[in-house]
């Protein structure tokens, strides 16, 4: 991994999307250990059983992408989003050999707390987010579920990278919205870095060269689609739940998904297990 203080030397969306497309990203320990677990045990090693490990963890999940998109063979007609597909494709003891998973977050960030403690945030909550996208594909039938998973997981790739690589911005972000809840993240962002973290993320998936149908269910402005919005829906509700169940943004976010799902908003907070009492309480005006 690159050193950290010649992050502090990078300036503009050019140069970061340069630095982060060379950058070797770091993965979970939970991730490293579970793998190296699997890999022991001779009766469950398979493309399967790696891929029910990887999926978890969005950092890992690009890394092997990333790593399959670069090294994709000329012949190859079809993308591949699906982990145990790339799995498959790449041989399970090629993708031990090839893609180690190092280094570890938890060491990258050493003497980092804060920021490490803002980055698990967000990977527990893009997990969320997968799950709830996953959920929802099946209940419409969507037989792209995984796909809109995988996507629902890496929403939010860009936060993830920054928080490993400009931690001292990261956490100025994130004291300035705590001072001024109304400032909005994108707003916040363009003041510290110069340009938004979604805008750096749609130059770093097309400079990976990532699958066609992953940049599109990644990107809001494709809201329309039902696929995408299954994807947005998933990770706002991730997002705003995180701030605990009584969040005043979830209600829409509830209206929101019983349209998509074709369900009435009360049967969504059964189905997420949400207590009706809670809402009620927001709806109440405040003195």
């Amino acid at each position: 991994m690159q050193g950290r203080g010649m992050q502090q030397d990078i300036q503009g969306l050019e140069q970061w999307v340069d630095f982060l497309s060379r950058a070797d990203i770091p993965v979970l320990k939970q991730t490293a250990r579970e793998l190296a677990t699997l890999h022991e045990d001779e009766n469950r090693l398979s493309a399967r059983g790696a891929a029910q490990i990887i999926v978890v963890d969005p950092m890992m999940t690009i890394k092997l992408l990333r790593y399959l998109q670069a090294h994709k063979h000329r012949r190859q007609e079809h993308e591949v989003v699906l982990v145990e597909q790339a799995l498959i494709m790449l041989g399970v003891e090629s993708f031990y050999n090839k893609i180690p998973p190092q280094p570890l977050v938890q060491d990258a960030m050493q003497g980092e707390l804060a920021a490490l403690v803002q980055l698990l945030h967000v990977i527990h909550r893009s997990h969320r987010a997968s799950e709830y996208a996953f959920d929802w594909a099946v209940r419409l039938s969507d037989l792209h579920y995984e796909e809109v998973r995988i996507a629902a997981l890496l929403h939010d790739l860009a936060e993830m990278l920054m928080w490993c690589f400009a931690s001292k911005q990261m956490l100025s972000i994130h004291a300035m919205q705590q001072r001024d809840k109304t400032l909005r993240t994108r707003a916040a962002q363009e003041q510290v870095f110069g340009f938004s973290l979604f805008d750096m993320q749609k130059r770093l998936v097309k400079e990976w060269s990532l699958p066609e149908l992953l940049l599109t269910l990644m990107d809001d402005a494709n809201s329309n689609h039902s696929r995408v919005r299954n994807v947005v829906l998933a990770v706002n509700l991730a997002r705003h739940s995180a701030n605990g169940w009584d969040d005043a943004a979830l209600p829409d976010d509830y209206t929101e998904i019983a349209t998509l799902l074709r369900m009435t908003p009360e049967q969504v907070m059964v189905m997420l297990g949400v207590d009706a009492g809670i809402v009620c309480d927001l709806d109440k005006p405040h003195a």
